[in-house]
């Protein structure tokens, strides 16, 4: 793999922290209101259903709204884990102003056990954007079955592998396939600017990595998952394509092909139980 996608990769994580907490970024001010959700929460909620009683484990929750959200679907504990300092400070302060007891906790997915602890949680919680940043989707896997106690469940909304193969918006308006869909060494790209907030990233660099579905559904099958749901989306909770995406009438927060939505799946929600004895 890449020898440098961590570095590049946390640089600028904690570029985008300081757009993603200011003007324009994520809503915060909403969480004031108790009943509030994250709209990727609100998103998924029909099939992730509440968590009363459950222990938790939310992987890359950045700045902690979907974790926090979690955390209002009636759980026992929520932890949300990620690498970035600068994402895990401003969670703890969204937690306090939320008035949620979540804990968060600084570490890679790679070290996850490590730092929670195994089989610790009920739930694994894996949300949209999140898994193109990690360069093994095996590994993943295995992280996720050691976290979970047996029978206990993973849920993962995530951009399409198609969706990241996509060449960025073209003036053409065409929908181009021009990145790997299945995983590599990763692939650089430089924005200096990101999806929420003003301003230049600092640390414009990124590396990231496509994972095809065969090779996620073998990776889960293969550390004993059962697979018990997956769904396709149209939708995606940001704008990929620029002129050629619109706000989903149906869906607040999220957008869709303006034209043809048929014929490209944006995100999908695949759901798996870690089985007895694993």
């Amino acid at each position: 793999m890449t020898d440098d996608w961590r570095t590049v990769n946390l640089a600028n994580w904690e570029s985008r922290v300081p757009m993603h907490t200011g003007p324009g970024g994520y809503d915060l001010t909403s969480f004031d209101d108790p009943e509030y959700l994250s709209g990727v929460v609100s998103y998924d909620l029909p099939r992730l259903g509440r968590l009363d009683g459950l222990d938790v484990v939310h992987l890359q929750c950045h700045i902690g709204t979907d974790t926090v959200s979690l955390a209002r679907l009636g759980a026992k504990s929520v932890t949300g884990l990620d690498f970035s300092p600068s994402a895990v400070e401003a969670g703890r302060a969204l937690a306090a102003r939320a008035g949620n007891d979540v804990t968060f906790v600084e570490a890679d997915v790679a070290n996850a056990v490590a730092a929670l602890g195994a089989e610790c949680a009920d739930v694994v919680y894996t949300g949209i954007g999140a898994l193109c940043w990690l360069p093994d989707i095996r590994e993943w896997a295995g992280v996720v079955a050691a976290l979970l106690r047996p029978g206990g469940r993973l849920f993962v909304r995530e951009g399409h592998p198609i969706l990241w193969a996509m060449s960025d918006p073209r003036p053409d308006g065409l929908l181009v396939v021009e990145y790997p869909y299945f995983e590599t060494a990763g692939t650089r790209f430089v924005y200096e600017d990101t999806y929420a907030g003003t301003g230049v990233v600092s640390s414009p660099e990124s590396i990231s990595f496509n994972h095809g579905l065969g090779e996620i559904f073998t990776a889960l099958l293969e550390v004993g998952f059962t697979i018990t749901g997956f769904e396709e989306h149209r939708e995606l909770a940001w704008n990929f394509f620029d002129d050629a995406m619109v706000e989903s009438r149906d869906f607040e927060g999220e957008f869709v092909l303006a034209e043809g939505g048929e014929r490209l799946p944006l995100t999908y929600t695949l759901q798996a139980a870690k089985g007895p004895g694993h």
